[in-house]
């Protein structure tokens, strides 16, 4: 009998990094999440993975050696942390808020030490290599402690792996077994016009726009100053210092701040990356979320489609906002299933 990869997927979310990692052929036996409302979403669409509902600083260490018969030192076993990160985030505001994921790692880390799986995946923030309060020093030397020999991490950029965003994240892949690598870099960037817009199954639409089917190519309103503000911003890439001058529309906060947060209202560019999908993609005042032609946001489903979700993904949620949190927290499955095939090595 061959032996068969299987994971324990931490931190699952919506099952960004679960799908990804099935589809290069590793059975994820379970994701645990404290979100319970991304139980639905995670079991509909990733068929015999379970979804466990457990904040894992409470999560006894011999849970899934009791619920799912994980044994120890398997080395066909990944155990996968993708810890919530807005404490490293470079965009989050609010340190005290954040303060309950810094040392999620470390949490995580005590699973390992207890099973001490072949193969461990991390992925996170770029913040959590350079911030001076990181436990990534602490993680690393745990990791070479106990015998994984190779460890390979690396901050990437998702555009040269198959995901059409400027999303830069940590990665990292460490085994005790063999020596691996991270995944290869694609010769070219995956760009925007191969992924979203008419000719690739996304109809035109208004802001405002609600999809009531399974795939949701739901769009945020917008007042009407806000329309008449896209009107004025060049297709393909315009800013909004193309009504910087028009009294009407210029925005209080942005008047001397040409250069400030330029992205913001600020449309995506069709042979370009799309920007970093973020859990507020669905709003124009929160980046370049703009769609390069249509006067509107991306739509949740384009949105998902830039994280390299399959369009036939369904997201179970109650509201544009959950779902949207959903899919920009997720690990892009693109990647997921590159880091994947690094294991298994199937090409």
């Amino acid at each position: 009998m061959v032996n068969k990869f299987k994971a324990l997927d931490f931190f699952c979310g919506g099952g960004g990094m679960t799908y990804g990692l099935k589809q290069s052929g590793i059975d994820v036996i379970a994701g645990i999440d404290l979100e319970l409302n991304c139980k639905e979403t995670y079991e509909l669409n990733n068929l015999g993975s379970t979804f466990v509902h457990a904040d894992i600083t409470k999560l006894p260490l011999a849970y899934f050696e009791k619920h799912f018969n994980i044994t120890k030192n398997d080395d066909y076993l990944v155990l996968v942390g993708c810890s919530p990160c807005q404490y490293y985030s470079l965009i989050n505001s609010s340190k005290e808020k954040s303060k309950k994921s810094k040392d999620l790692l470390l949490d995580f880390q005590k699973f390992i030490k207890y099973y001490n799986p072949g193969y461990v995946l991390v992925e996170n923030v770029p913040g959590i290599v350079t911030n001076k309060e990181s436990v990534l020093p602490k993680f690393l030397a745990f990791l070479e402690k106990f015998g994984y020999k190779y460890i390979k991490y690396d901050v990437v950029n998702m555009s040269d792996y198959g995901v059409p965003q400027t999303r830069r994240r940590f990665s990292l892949i460490a085994s005790r077994i063999d020596d691996i690598d991270l995944p290869i870099a694609d010769n070219k960037k995956a760009i925007l016009k191969d992924f979203i817009g008419v000719k690739n199954g996304f109809p035109k639409v208004k802001a405002g726009h609600k999809d009531y089917s399974d795939f949701n190519h739901s769009v945020a309103g917008l007042s009407e100053k806000s329309i008449k503000r896209l009107e004025k911003t060049p297709q393909d890439g315009g800013d909004r210092l193309a009504w910087k001058d028009d009294d009407e529309l210029q925005l209080e906060c942005f008047k001397g701040k040409d250069h400030h947060f330029k992205d913001t209202f600020g449309r995506m560019f069709w042979d370009k990356p799309g920007s970093t999908i973020t859990t507020k993609f669905f709003s124009i005042s929160n980046g370049r979320f703009a769609h390069p032609e249509e006067n509107r946001a991306i739509s949740i489903r384009e949105g998902a489609t830039l994280q390299t979700f399959p369009k036939n993904y369904i997201f179970k949620t109650n509201s544009m906002a959950e779902t949207a949190k959903l899919i920009g927290n997720a690990v892009p499955p693109e990647y997921a299933k590159r880091l994947g095939k690094v294991i298994t090595k199937r090409k």
